[in-house]
C-alpha cells in the first residue's frame, strides 16, 4: 500500500499536465513521473515484482483521479 503520497506539477501553470510523484511503498521512498497520457516512469531505485508494480500503478491512478481530476 502506498503512503505519504505527494505530487508536484511539472510547470508553474498547473493547467498543463505532468507531475512529479513521491511516496513510500514497503518502507522504501519512491519517486516517479506521471505523464499526461497516464504513463508512469519510476526512478531507478524502484524495485517491484510485476504484481506489485501493477498494484502500485492502480493505486497511483486512483490517487491522481482524486487529487487532480476531480
Amino acid at each position: 500500500m502506498i503512503s505519504h503520497f505527494q505530487l508536484k506539477p511539472f510547470y508553474k501553470n498547473s493547467s498543463l499536465p505532468g507531475w512529479h510523484l513521491s511516496f513510500f511503498f514497503k518502507g522504501q521512498r519512491i519517486t516517479a513521473t506521471y505523464h499526461k497520457d497516464g504513463q508512469i516512469d519510476f526512478d531507478g531505485t524502484a524495485s517491484f515484482s510485476p504484481e506489485e508494480k501493477e498494484q502500485v500503478e492502480k493505486q497511483i491512478h486512483e490517487l491522481m483521479l482524486f487529487h487532480v481530476y476531480e
